[in-house]
């Protein structure tokens, strides 16, 4: 049912505007807009059904409902509404007209506490989507957006394939926004236009999908993340990277089956399983005699043009003569939506009879010259010439400066980067004005900031004008000057953004920066430029888990550093990146750990404390994989002392977290509690967190080891409390590392309470982010998890045959940091299936091995385990069992362990039982089962109590 202007009585909000309809004002970015009363009724009936056809007799009968008026009179109010509205200007688009059916507002719609009309609710599920806004509206292509609609539905992969500036992406977008409730709201648009490497196109979908980089070669796990998922993927202009799209896309279609590709490109990617839409240019008028007005203006090219140029400030009655001319003009355009858009916006400045006439000599001149070309391409390349040459002087060379953006850039960005001696502030804020306003330049809003680009045809049509080595020189080191700074100062805000549409615009800056680095490290580049430019996008780099590019621009500006640098503070931080890079992509490796020492003494060397703290930490993390847990300690114990002779709240954050685990692995429970506490203390997490040089979230860690501390020392409710916590402020983070490490610690948790669902569930989350985001190590460690819930379901046999397997691989790695308690899981399982004699001796090489390495946490429970398994066999020798049980029951004392001591202390009253000791089994059992006040449905206190109440 259509809403009434009552509905929207507290007012609404579009663009930058806002409607109170109860007050009957307008404003714009609060500041009243002059609008006539038939003019802004219309706009009332329009906007109180948004995206809702309203027929011209409906909106007269409602705008006038006791007067009857001509339909020209609707046309003429509705003209100074769209001119009030600005409507086709700089890409704002709000209302549509449908021949034959009536007036759409088309503009997403807010109220006071609700999202946008266009935007579903169950977008929120999907945090990457990132659908740019429906653009300038679309003439004569909804039925192109229906059929692809349903091709899309049917066969999911399908390219739109047509000639530059044919309308291939305002196509592709209106799609996606007409299947976005399909998808649940989960449509991913890729600007590939953005990208100039091939072996980018696969970093670019991953990166957009939040998943960790870090391998050279993501595309396996950009298939396992998207195998099981229901997206819509958007791969915009593929043409120049098609040999690295094609058989990404085809391996998407055939591994992922409810993922749907939709590909723009001007020409096939020529793979299995695509489909091919052909997108013709728009119809237009034949050339025949006894054309009128009235039929002209049926044909889309021609409908296009006009609104285009009245949009542009033009006066157009359109007359059989004028829309003779119009339909001459589209045809010599071919009906090429961009070539129109460009040619009607100079009718305002020449007059429709002049622009006819430029147009004529322009197109003439190239024909005699290019007679080879399509028609298409000579049309638009003419029309392009045409604009070109019409621009000023200044123009030009704004237009040829801004050329050096990749993608999306900020106005600040192109004021900085194109302003030099020559060409100040003010005149480049003019011309830059001039451009968007001739549609050279495109215009996208991004929240409250104004993003600008280059179309696709107009950069690289500008980057074949060339300019003199000196200034591009110039200009290129001005670009990377510039995007240095933003890297420094607002890079390191993407661990604080959630949503695809907030990421969007990093994404554009990011390209940029990979532009720049490569002119840097290229022929004729500035290779000292990019050392610096590289030691700022290091620690973004790492912020959004790109390892690979962290790995190989760290390096790369190491071996360009002269001797002069050495020792200097850029590579102190490019070691560091190098460093963390190499750990988290390949392991405990010597390479890493010769790059963090390396950069830990420079720091040493020129005294900054705040570096070293930032440099001790990375270093126990690596010593930690690696398993030389007691060296750690010391790494975390130096960090806490370092950090604490500085303010930085993160560094200290950083060394309480580090501490927190090193002391808690070591069995120092009490003393590891304070740190963890201590590091979540420290108040809200801020834009700038130890993702920046640790590579994950510090807080999130400290969290999740507090978990296990607590399940330890007697609070199994809070444990499992705080692991769910601690997985779910990862998962809003939406940092696969700083996940992946929750996940890890939290269902240790649930696996120790026996909460085999939880644990099953996190587990399987683990794979499937592990799989997908190129983390080994986690991978092995969720796939040894998985074998030790099968020993604890009943197949011991499967589970030890996976626990092997993965252990194995984990101690090729090497990743040691978690093989002491899946050796825990292998000894149960070994026992399960008879095979004591190995199980003993793999608790006798664990028990080796923490001696030297120094996780001595677990060694209660390994104490425990051995004196179990001396039970087992045949000729059981009771007293060295007792002896073991009787060490695990004082060494969980001494740790303030009651969990291993609550283990311990069951198995020790069995023991007394069998020996018909009732009176002390229940005296050894029961005050220990009475100091836990939670958790009482948890495995072990249950066996306790089950045990308690068969002694009475």
């Amino acid at each position: 049912m259509t809403k009434t202007a009552s509905q929207v009585k507290d007012g609404l909000s579009f663009g930058p505007f806002h409607l109170a309809a109860g007050e009957r004002l307008l404003t714009r970015e609060g500041a009243p807009i002059e609008l006539g009363s038939r003019a802004l009724d219309i706009l009332i009936v329009l906007t109180s059904s948004p995206n809702e056809v309203v027929s011209k007799k409906d909106l007269m009968s409602r705008v006038w409902p006791d007067v009857v008026v001509e339909e020209g009179s609707l046309r003429f109010h509705m003209t100074g509404l769209r001119k009030a509205l600005g409507d086709g200007k700089d890409g704002a688009r709000y209302i549509a007209t449908l021949p034959g059916r009536g007036y759409c507002f088309v503009a997403p719609v807010s109220r006071p506490g609700s999202p946008p009309d266009n935007v579903p609710a169950v977008a929120a599920r999907f945090p990457h989507a990132n659908l740019p806004s429906r653009l300038n509206r679309m003439v004569g292509r909804d039925d192109d957006v229906l059929k692809l609609s349903a091709q899309l539905n049917a066969s999911r992969f399908v390219s739109v394939v047509g000639a530059g500036g044919v309308g291939k992406t305002t196509v592709a977008i209106a799609v996606g926004h007409h299947l976005i409730e399909t998808f649940s709201g989960a449509v991913l648009f890729v600007d590939l236009g953005m990208l100039g490497a091939p072996d980018l196109v696969t970093t670019a979908v991953a990166s957009m999908l939040g998943l960790s980089v870090q391998s050279d070669d993501v595309t396996p796990n950009l298939i396992a993340y998207l195998r099981d998922k229901r997206i819509l993927l958007i791969l915009d202009t593929c043409e120049h990277l098609i040999e690295a799209v094609a058989p990404l896309a085809a391996s998407i279609v055939d591994a992922a089956p409810q993922v749907h590709i939709l590909a723009t490109s001007r020409e096939a990617l020529r793979v299995e399983g695509e489909h091919i839409y052909r997108l013709d240019a728009l119809a237009y008028p034949p050339d025949r005699p006894g054309l009128t007005a009235a039929i002209v203006q049926t044909f889309p090219a021609t409908q296009l043009f006009v609104e285009r140029a009245v949009a542009g400030g033009a006066r157009l009655d359109v007359s059989d003569a004028e829309a003779l001319l119009i339909a001459s003009i589209c045809r010599k355009l071919d009906g090429v939506a961009l070539a129109i858009e460009l040619a009607a916006r100079r009718v305002e400045s020449y007059g429709l009879q002049q622009t006819a006439a430029l147009l004529d000599q322009r197109l003439t001149l190239l024909w005699l010259g290019s007679r080879i070309a399509p028609p298409r391409q000579k049309t638009l390349q003419a029309t392009l010439d045409w604009s070109f040459g019409l621009l000023t002087e200044v123009e030009r060379v704004v237009l040829r400066r801004l050329a050096v953006f990749v993608g999306h850039f900020t106005l600040d960005a192109a004021l900085v980067v194109v302003t030099s001696g020559t060409l100040d502030r003010s005149t480049v804020l003019g011309a830059m004005d001039s451009l968007v306003a001739k549609s050279i330049v495109a215009t996208h809003p991004v929240g409250a900031m104004m993003r600008y680009r280059l179309l696709d045809t107009t950069r690289a049509y500008v980057l074949d004008i060339g300019i003199v080595n000196a200034e591009a020189a110039d200009l290129a080191v001005r670009h990377a000057a510039y995007y240095r700074r933003w890297l420094e100062q607002t890079g390191i805000e993407w661990p604080s953004l959630a949503t695809g549409e907030e990421r969007a615009p990093h994404f554009a800056a990011i390209n940029n920066v990979r532009a720049a680095l490569e002119w840097c490290f290229g022929d004729g580049g500035n290779a000292d430029i990019g050392i610096g430019l590289a030691t700022a996008a290091a620690p973004v780099f790492l912020a959004m888990s790109l390892l690979p590019e962290c790995h190989r621009w760290s390096e790369r500006a190491i071996f360009a550093l002269d001797d002069a640098a050495l020792g200097g503070l850029d590579e102190m931080h490019l070691q560091a990146a190098l460093g963390v890079s190499l750990m988290f992509m390949r392991g405990g490796r010597d390479r890493a750990r010769v790059a963090l020492e390396r950069s830990l003494v420079i720091a040493e060397e020129r005294g900054d404390t705040l570096d070293q703290a930032r440099l001790l930490g990375p270093l126990n993390m690596f010593h930690l994989r690696a398993g030389n847990f007691t060296t750690a300690l010391e790494f975390a114990r130096r960090c806490s002392a370092t950090a604490a002779t500085t303010e930085d709240s993160v560094a200290i954050t950083l060394a309480h977290s580090i501490l927190g685990i090193s002391l808690h692995l070591r069995g120092d429970l009490a003393e590891a509690r304070a740190e963890l506490e201590a590091a979540l203390d420290r108040g809200p997490r801020a834009q700038r967190t130890t993702t920046i040089y640790l590579g994950f979230e510090g807080k999130v860690l400290a969290r999740a080891i507090l978990a296990r501390n607590l399940w330890l020392q007697g609070r199994p409710d809070q444990a499992m409390e705080h692991a769910r916590q601690a997985v779910e402020e990862a998962a809003a983070m939406d940092h696969s590392l700083t996940l992946a490490i929750a996940l890890i610690w939290g269902i240790s948790v649930f696996l120790w309470t026996g909460d085999l669902k939880s644990a099953e569930a996190y587990i399987d989350m683990l794979i499937a982010r592990a799989e997908s985001h190129s983390m080994t190590p986690y991978l092995l460690v969720g796939r040894g998890f998985k074998s030790e819930v099968a020993i604890r379901q009943g197949d011991a046999k499967g589970g030890v045959e996976g626990l092997q397997s993965s252990l194995q691989k984990l101690h090729a790695a090497p990743y040691e940091l978690l093989t002491t308690p899946l050796n825990l899981s292998l000894v149960n399982g070994l026992s399960a299936i008879g095979r004591v004699d190995e199980a003993i001796a793999l608790i006798g090489e664990s028990l080796s091995q923490v001696d030297k390495n120094g996780d001595q946490l677990y060694l209660p429970e390994l104490l425990r385990m051995k004196g179990g398994l001396l039970l087992q066999l045949s000729e059981r020798d009771r007293d060295e069992a007792e002896i073991y049980l009787l060490q695990a029951l004082e060494l969980s004392r001494s740790q303030g362990a009651r969990a291993w001591e609550l283990r311990a202390a069951l198995d020790m009253a069995m023991l007394m039982a069998e020996r018909g000791e009732i009176g002390s089994a229940r005296e050894l059992l029961h005050p220990i089962a009475k100091q836990f006040v939670e958790g009482a449905s948890t495995e072990d206190l249950n066996a306790a109590a089950r045990f308690l109440a068969a002694l009475r």
